[in-house]
């Protein structure tokens, strides 16, 4: 099934998202959960604030908090934001556990999607082609896919983002996209090529190019809201 398509940005755009709603966020919350996914996390709980990642871990057997507040690791989790940590970490280290994540672009897009669309799936350029098999799988019941860019901090759009966007658009619609095109402008947008650099203070260079690896994996990361929390499993597609 080829969906009806909606463009939308940042936090305002999730609002109100109908259909399936694909939350990008590629720099680097939603590239995190997939390497995560990758090394045998069970789910992710996404919540709004660093206090209701620390009372998931509480609660939950083995759990994690990651994510950020500013771009930085929040004080208490046990990994930030960064895929290089995750790497770093290793398979060990993520293997059956259910990991509390908090962002302020990716995880406050798809709590505020989860009231009005249908379903949530979590966007990145790693599981892009994954994400459109998972939306146009027979049976599908939602005819219309919401796909936002989220941004930096939800409230100003990103060249990374944007581009995923067109990405997955024109898997599932054949809207015409350039990938060399669009590393290009990622590769010269100021803040990226500050982390390309070796510059930036808290994203490195291995972040940016990880998190720009197209269709790595193929599972989706799909989302249902219980409790006020959006829950993250991973679907092979």
């Amino acid at each position: 099934m080829t969906p009806t398509v909606h463009r939308r940005s940042m936090l305002r755009g999730a609002t109100g998202a109908r259909g399936v709603a694909i939350i990008i966020d590629v720099l680097r919350a939603f590239s995190c959960a997939a390497l995560m996914f990758r090394y045998g996390v069970t789910e992710l709980v996404l919540v709004r604030t660093p206090e209701q990642a620390l009372a998931v871990r509480a609660r939950l057997p083995r759990a994690l908090a990651a994510g950020e507040v500013k771009g930085e690791r929040a004080e208490g989790f046990d990994l930030g934001n960064s895929p290089l940590d995750i790497l770093h970490k290793g398979e060990d280290f993520f293997r059956g556990r259910t990991v509390a994540l908090r962002s302020s672009a990716g995880t406050q897009g798809a709590l505020a999607a989860s009231a009005t669309a249908g379903r949530i799936v979590l966007g990145s350029y790693m599981t892009a082609a994954a994400t459109a098999r998972y939306v146009q799988r027979p049976g599908a019941s939602e005819p219309v896919a919401t796909i936002v860019a989220m941004g930096f901090e939800g409230v100003e759009t990103s060249v990374e983002d944007e581009r995923c966007r067109d990405y997955l658009e024109n898997l599932l619609t054949g809207t015409p996209y350039d990938h060399l095109a669009a590393l290009w402008e990622c590769f010269n947008e100021a803040s990226i090529a500050t982390s390309l650099r070796g510059e930036h203070p808290y994203r490195s260079r291995e972040d940016v190019i990880l998190a720009l690896q197209r269709d790595i994996f193929d599972f989706a990361m799909v989302g249902r809201l219980v409790d006020g929390e959006v829950r993250v499993t991973r679907v092979d597609a």
